[in-house]
């Protein structure tokens, strides 16, 4: 049975240019082939049950010929596989996305194409130029600098001076004085405004705007590299009015976050949404323990109870899961006060038609504890086999009869290390919200040096936890993510 290939624009960089449909065919894929320009945060998306497949071109080197990756794609489709031929920008503009169906059409395999956002557009839009304006141009050229290998550049710059359009040359780089050269021999006014963007949409992007006739020595100064598109055009005199990328509050900030895969997707796009290049890097996941005893016993036993208590959101879930297994639902909690540790958690109950009765003013393991200082008891507490032990000693102090009942099991991951050691060369910013979450990071960088590393902690006895080994902490002046973010914008 034949499988199907479907290429997939992943855009500029930026993963929230990639499109959903894209998103939603990577999501499905058993097979992912990609190139060098598709950006670390979209081969994320990658499933990690699905074969990865780097075919990495550069420019002048192929690591894999282009008839070799075409014959990939066949092959993979013909083993009946759902095959993604991941392109940076858009597959059919300078993409050699046609050369690819080539082969596959030949042979009768299904495929689809799914477009990308392009470069030719994008970045001159997170560097403040506008291809069109009334003002300026009525018209936008899209170029290739590209030429094939020991072969010249073939553009008749003559027919583009006359077009009076912008002009954008994607791949162009490396024959950016050749470029520049072509316009002006063509007779184009030394004074026009023209640029070139580096890693753009990206934290990393860097921009050089200067005269058509200046601009080479000035790239040249700013050690631009590809990739890098050029731009020329009264548009690019905008720049500087229309740059709001630059302007972000965390542009270019590295930040590493820890948290666990299935919770770090708000704060990771939050903090890409302010500029920052952001690593995830989950160190730890909570797994709910099956076969639980101890909570089956308990869910039988509700009735006794007067607070049942959850520490984090991941406790209504599982303690909801396990409920239903037993034949119940909701009413099984009348007369059954509840208590959350924050928002968040009090938002978990919420999903399941339930209000929390406390909720402590700052949110945390020992404000809970306070605020429950004089309930009545019994208590179930709901939580991870490693809770605080600031409630169990509460309780005990204040003679409340309680049970602890560990629902779930927090173990560290294994991430690969490698990119986090290569920014712990020098000073990085880790995001931290939970002390498990520091432990798992130490775990996961065994000997690495941590004076470096600058820990941005939810709260407290997060940041205690932190401070073990060494590395200099800020504290959220809440236990929120709102608050978080605040204390990374400010550092």
């Amino acid at each position: 049975m034949k499988g199907n290939v479907i290429l997939v624009g992943a855009g500029p960089g930026d993963p929230g240019l990639l499109t959903q449909k894209g998103r939603q065919a990577l999501e499905q894929a058993q097979v992912v082939v990609f190139d060098r320009l598709v950006s670390p945060a979209i081969l994320a998306l990658i499933p990690p049950r699905a074969e990865a497949i780097d075919v990495g071109k550069e420019s002048s080197h192929h690591l894999v010929p282009q008839d070799q990756i075409n014959r990939i794609l066949l092959e993979k489709a013909l083993e009946g596989k759902r095959v993604v031929r991941l392109k940076g920008g858009d597959p059919f503009l300078f993409g050699r996305g046609g050369e690819e169906l080539e082969l596959l059409e030949e042979h009768g395999v299904p495929f689809q194409v799914v477009p990308g956002v392009t470069s030719a557009l994008s970045v001159p839009a997170y560097a403040g130029i506008p291809v069109t304006h009334r003002d300026f141009c009525s018209s936008l050229h899209i170029i290739t600098g590209h030429a094939k290998a020991g072969s010249e550049l073939h553009i008749d710059f003559d027919a583009l001076r006359r077009t009076g359009g912008t002009l954008v040359f994607l791949m162009g780089v490396s024959s950016l004085p050749n470029i520049c050269k072509g316009l002006l021999d063509a007779g184009m006014e030394p004074s026009m405004p023209a640029a070139v963007v580096e890693r753009g949409t990206l934290p990393g992007q860097r921009k050089v705007v200067a005269t058509l006739a200046e601009l080479p020595e000035k790239a040249q100064e700013a050690r631009i590299k590809s990739p890098a598109i050029i731009v020329v055009g009264k548009v690019c005199g905008l720049s500087d009015r229309f740059d709001w990328f630059d302007s972000l509050p965390l542009k270019g900030r590295e930040v590493v976050v820890t948290r666990p895969t299935d919770r770090s997707g708000t704060l990771s796009e939050r903090l890409r949404q302010l500029g920052a290049s952001v690593t995830d890097y989950p160190c730890i996941r909570t797994v709910a323990r099956d076969p639980s005893p101890e909570l089956d016993q308990a869910i039988r036993e509700l009735d006794r109870y007067r607070w049942l208590v959850f520490t984090s959101p991941v406790g209504p879930g599982i303690f909801f899961d396990r409920l239903r297994a037993a034949g119940k639902d909701a009413r099984a909690l009348a007369g059954v006060k509840l208590a959350a540790i924050g928002p968040k958690t009090a938002a978990a109950l919420e999903v399941h038609g339930l209000a929390a009765d406390l909720v402590p003013e700052v949110y945390d393991s020992d404000n809970l504890a306070r605020a429950m200082a004089g309930v009545e008891g019994p208590v179930l507490l709901c939580r991870a086999s490693q809770g605080s032990r600031a409630l169990p000693e509460i309780f005990e102090k204040n003679r409340i009869p309680f049970v602890d009942v560990p629902c779930y099991d927090t173990v560290y991951e294994n991430p690969d290390p490698a990119p986090v050691r290569a920014l712990l060369e020098r000073p990085v910013l880790v995001t931290f919200t939970s002390a498990s979450t520091v432990r798992g990071f130490v775990e996961s960088l065994p000997g690495a040096d941590l004076s470096r590393v600058l820990g941005c902690c939810i709260g407290p006895q997060t940041a205690a936890e932190a401070k073990k080994y060494g590395m200099t902490v800020v504290t959220a002046k809440e236990a929120t993510m709102e608050s978080l973010m605040e204390c990374i914008k400010e550092v």
